[in-house]
């Protein structure tokens, strides 16, 4: 390159991009390149997406040269083009984040759908077993878990002993523990 460049205005430098000057470019370039990169890079979380926003900024320079009408200073020209591209991939970033929570979120749905199907069958399986229950051992279960019943209240309703209805109870809970136990491991 020639020294002369070193030395034109950015006034100059334009007027010679826009006639195809390729000299006028490369000094363009070699004078702003770095302090773009700077801006942009303090603005956006990748390095790699700073050094894309430059390279679209000299890009775009370089295929718009014959129509380049910048009314302020090159230096201000150019820092607002990486003030919009930087906004650009901000809004991307922004979008993507979006589509990474609505996608947990979903799955979230999904998992308590899943859950709620866990719970589903182990309602029934617990059903299941209760009906397996001997008679008067399954009458105080549900007397007691269904409708809310005390042992006394039970003992009254059923004539029998609290002492008994306790026995009951007891059996009661230890055969569904041990009858759920394998269901329930399978579902941690």
């Amino acid at each position: 390159m020639k020294p002369i460049y070193k030395n034109l205005s950015d006034i100059d430098l334009v007027t010679r991009l826009t006639n195809n000057d390729q000299e006028a470019f490369t000094e363009v370039y070699n004078r702003y390149w770095k302090k773009l990169l700077t801006v942009a890079s303090n603005k956006v979380e990748r390095f790699e997406d700073a050094e894309e926003i430059v390279q679209d900024i000299f890009v775009n320079l370089w295929n718009r040269r014959q129509e380049l009408e910048i009314h302020t200073s090159l230096g201000n020209y150019l820092a607002v083009s990486v003030k919009y591209r930087v906004i650009k991939v901000l809004d991307k970033y922004f979008n993507k984040q979006h589509y990474i929570n609505s996608l947990v979120s979903s799955n979230f749905v999904d998992n308590s759908t899943q859950e709620w199907l866990q719970f589903n069958e182990l309602f029934h399986q617990l059903n299941r077993y209760v009906r397996d229950l001997p008679e008067k051992c399954r009458l105080v279960f549900k007397l007691s878990r269904d409708l809310g019943y005390s042992q006394k209240q039970i003992a009254e309703e059923l004539q029998i002993s609290e002492k008994t209805v306790e026995a009951h109870m007891g059996k009661a809970i230890r055969v569904l523990r041990a009858k759920l136990s394998h269901f329930i491991f399978t579902l941690l």
